[in-house]
């Protein structure tokens, strides 16, 4: 698991390869991955917005940016916690993957961005 503090909150990721959805022979690795965002402050946070970059092993680098996580823009009170899972594809066993997420204080709309670790993916194989 990887984990980061920026601005009090907590980003802790953890990714899982699925060797079911996988389809080696055609260059496609699929990884699930969970994030847990805690909320370490004493102020409510919203995420408004994800921005990651996603990088394959032979050098492509892919941007995905929007609003929210998996359709969601999660409200989090002091202490608190939102945990998500999603996915990604590659075209390579390994590559990783990282970003920040924007996020806003309620009590004074103050926005802020939040880093999001980087973490390998990696096929278990190839770690032998």
């Amino acid at each position: 698991m990887d984990t980061l503090i920026t601005n009090d909150i907590k980003i802790s990721v953890e990714n899982f390869f699925q060797p079911g959805y996988s389809q080696p022979a055609s260059s496609q690795f699929v990884f699930a991955y969970r994030v847990s965002i805690e909320n370490l402050s004493s102020e409510t946070v919203q995420l408004l917005r994800r921005h990651w970059f996603i990088k394959d092993a032979n050098g492509t680098l892919r941007e995905v940016e929007g609003e929210g996580v998996i359709g969601k823009q999660p409200i989090i009170a002091p202490g608190g916690m939102h945990q998500y899972v999603s996915w990604c594809n590659l075209s390579t066993s390994i590559g990783k993957m990282y970003g920040t997420y924007q996020m806003l204080r309620r009590k004074d709309n103050y926005l802020f961005d939040v880093t999001i670790p980087a973490f390998k993916m990696i096929v278990p194989h190839k770690l032998n």
